[in-house]
Protein backbone atom coordinates (compact mmCIF):
# COMPACT_ATOMS: atom_id res chain seq x y z
CA UNK A 1 0.00 0.00 0.00
CA UNK A 2 1.45 3.65 -0.92
CA UNK A 3 0.83 6.43 0.70
CA UNK A 4 1.70 10.03 1.87
CA UNK A 5 2.08 12.30 4.41
CA UNK A 6 1.49 16.02 3.44
CA UNK A 7 1.56 19.39 5.29
CA UNK A 8 -0.86 21.64 4.43
CA UNK A 9 -2.30 24.52 6.68
CA UNK A 10 0.50 23.69 9.50
CA UNK A 11 -1.63 20.26 9.84
CA UNK A 12 -0.48 16.69 8.30
CA UNK A 13 -2.37 14.74 6.97
CA UNK A 14 -2.34 11.07 5.48
CA UNK A 15 -3.01 10.86 2.07
CA UNK A 16 -3.90 7.30 0.33
CA UNK A 17 -4.91 7.27 -3.47
CA UNK A 18 -8.53 6.94 -3.96
CA UNK A 19 -9.31 7.91 -0.82
CA UNK A 20 -10.76 11.32 0.90
CA UNK A 21 -8.69 14.13 3.29
CA UNK A 22 -10.77 16.95 4.72
CA UNK A 23 -8.64 19.77 5.12
CA UNK A 24 -9.54 23.57 6.11
CA UNK A 25 -11.35 25.60 4.05
CA UNK A 26 -9.54 26.58 0.72
CA UNK A 27 -10.47 29.06 -1.78
CA UNK A 28 -10.89 26.91 -5.01
CA UNK A 29 -13.82 26.24 -6.59
CA UNK A 30 -15.16 22.54 -6.81
CA UNK A 31 -14.03 19.94 -9.40
CA UNK A 32 -10.78 21.64 -9.67
CA UNK A 33 -7.45 19.57 -9.90
CA UNK A 34 -4.74 20.45 -6.80
CA UNK A 35 -1.37 19.50 -6.23
CA UNK A 36 0.41 19.70 -2.96
CA UNK A 37 4.24 19.88 -3.16
CA UNK A 38 4.71 19.87 0.80
CA UNK A 39 5.31 16.20 1.22
CA UNK A 40 6.78 14.93 4.14
CA UNK A 41 6.93 11.27 3.90
CA UNK A 42 6.21 8.71 0.88
CA UNK A 43 5.66 5.20 1.64
CA UNK A 44 5.61 2.68 -1.34
CA UNK A 45 5.44 -0.71 -0.65
CA UNK A 46 7.54 -0.94 2.24
CA UNK A 47 9.70 1.38 0.80
CA UNK A 48 9.73 4.58 3.30
CA UNK A 49 11.32 7.70 2.20
CA UNK A 50 11.42 10.26 4.67
CA UNK A 51 11.97 13.75 3.81
CA UNK A 52 14.62 16.74 5.21
CA UNK A 53 12.04 18.78 5.76
CA UNK A 54 10.11 17.55 2.48
CA UNK A 55 10.78 14.88 -0.38
CA UNK A 56 12.59 16.39 -3.63
CA UNK A 57 10.00 15.78 -6.50
CA UNK A 58 7.63 14.61 -4.35
CA UNK A 59 3.90 15.68 -5.33
CA UNK A 60 0.51 14.73 -4.47
CA UNK A 61 -2.50 15.18 -7.10
CA UNK A 62 -6.06 15.74 -6.08
CA UNK A 63 -9.31 16.82 -6.94
CA UNK A 64 -12.00 19.08 -4.57
CA UNK A 65 -15.18 17.24 -4.44
CA UNK A 66 -16.92 19.84 -1.82
CA UNK A 67 -17.10 22.26 0.63
CA UNK A 68 -18.96 21.88 3.62
CA UNK A 69 -19.68 22.57 7.58
CA UNK A 70 -18.33 20.65 10.33
CA UNK A 71 -21.41 19.62 13.03
CA UNK A 72 -22.03 23.34 15.31
CA UNK A 73 -19.90 23.30 18.31
CA UNK A 74 -21.46 25.03 21.54
CA UNK A 75 -18.64 27.16 23.47
CA UNK A 76 -20.08 27.70 26.94
CA UNK A 77 -18.27 30.04 29.35
CA UNK A 78 -20.08 30.00 33.17
CA UNK A 79 -18.19 31.72 36.51
CA UNK A 80 -20.00 30.69 39.94
CA UNK A 81 -21.40 33.05 41.97
CA UNK A 82 -20.61 36.15 39.24
CA UNK A 83 -23.97 35.90 37.06
CA UNK A 84 -21.57 35.50 34.09
CA UNK A 85 -23.07 33.26 31.66
CA UNK A 86 -21.91 33.39 27.61
CA UNK A 87 -22.66 30.78 25.12
CA UNK A 88 -21.08 30.52 21.62
CA UNK A 89 -21.65 28.37 18.45
CA UNK A 90 -18.74 27.42 15.79
CA UNK A 91 -19.17 25.57 12.34
CA UNK A 92 -15.51 24.79 11.26
CA UNK A 93 -15.06 25.10 7.36
CA UNK A 94 -13.78 22.47 5.56
CA UNK A 95 -12.88 21.19 1.73
CA UNK A 96 -13.38 17.50 0.98
CA UNK A 97 -10.16 16.50 -1.25
CA UNK A 98 -10.44 13.33 -3.03
CA UNK A 99 -6.91 11.95 -3.71
CA UNK A 100 -5.66 10.42 -7.51
CA UNK A 101 -2.03 9.85 -7.47
CA UNK A 102 1.30 10.26 -5.60
CA UNK A 103 4.31 10.89 -7.77
CA UNK A 104 7.84 10.56 -6.31
CA UNK A 105 11.15 11.08 -8.63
Amino acid sequence: MSYAIIENGGKQYKAVPGSTVDLDRMSIDEGAEIEFDQVLLVSDDGKVQVGTPTVGGAKVQGTVEEHFKAKKIIVFKYKPRKRYRRTQGHRQQYTRVRIDKIEKK
